[in-house]
């Protein structure tokens, strides 16, 4: 396959979960990838596995020297970036009264101002390489609310709200910005949010009602970083089982 030949991309929380996904569908397509996240041990194994088109670093996202560091190595490595997919991010729970401002920081600094540096860190070279796609992953909770997740939810929502001005002001440099949506996947952080429960009681009501894969997303994300979608940008793509619908008829 192909679909993504001569692409050069950052993906980011790559060590793991959908990221680590997002970088084996890129590569499987053509792509050639920089893996990176603060888990260094994991994100080099899975970079090892995917061969010589694949690259790992460590990148601290909220760090703005590393994300230059981070885009000067993918150059030396590969050429200019010419997708970058803002994938890390973390969640906490707590319940609104008893978190800590601390714990709303930390996720704002991640989520958000992790995505924010690293697309001031690629536009310029990816301007030079005559334009790219950025895609950025917010969730469902980026469009709802959930109890004990106001932190992560408030973020996700800024996801959306930072995908939207920047399609904005870097769409005439030939840079298209998406977001991508996930509902519950079935990935370490997935299924960590669940604290125990069967996905299928948690999902009964989706008019999907099991849990997501992750390569169900990653093709999402091929299709957003390929020339094939040329024409979105500033758009949210959901891959969520249609649980943002609304509650399914049981049985229907």
């Amino acid at each position: 396959m192909s679909r993504l030949a001569g692409k050069v991309a950052i993906v980011t929380g790559a060590a793991a979960g959908l990221g680590a996904e997002f970088a084996r569908q890129f590569v499987a397509e053509g792509a050639q990838v920089v893996l990176a996240d603060i888990a260094e041990a994991e994100g080099a194994a899975v970079a090892h596995d995917l061969g010589k088109n694949a690259h790992f670093i460590r990148l601290d996202i909220t760090d703005p020297a590393q994300w230059r560091t981070t885009v000067e190595e993918t150059r030396a490595m590969f050429g200019p970036p010419t997708v970058l997919v803002n994938n890390a991010g973390i969640v906490e729970f707590g319940s609104f009264l008893d978190a800590s401002v601390d714990s709303m920081r930390r996720t704002l600094d991640v989520n958000v101002i992790g995505a924010w540096l690293g697309i001031q860190a690629v536009v310029p070279s990816m301007t030079a390489a005559g334009g790219g796609s950025i895609v950025n992953v917010s969730s469902d909770a980026g469009m709802k609310g959930y109890p004990r997740l106001s932190a992560y939810v408030s973020s996700k929502w800024a996801v959306r709200g930072l995908t939207r001005s920047a399609a904005l002001e870097l769409g005439h440099r030939g840079i298209r910005v998406n977001a991508v949506l996930p509902g519950l996947i079935d990935t370490p952080m997935g299924r960590g949010s669940l604290h125990g429960l069967d996905p299928s009681d948690v999902l009964a009501d989706s008019p999907t009602p099991r849990i997501g894969r992750p390569e169900e997303v990653a093709a999402l994300m091929v299709f957003l970083a390929s020339d094939e979608s040329g024409y979105c940008s500033g758009a949210d793509y959901q891959a969520d089982g249609g649980m943002l619908a609304g509650n399914a008829l049981r049985g229907e």
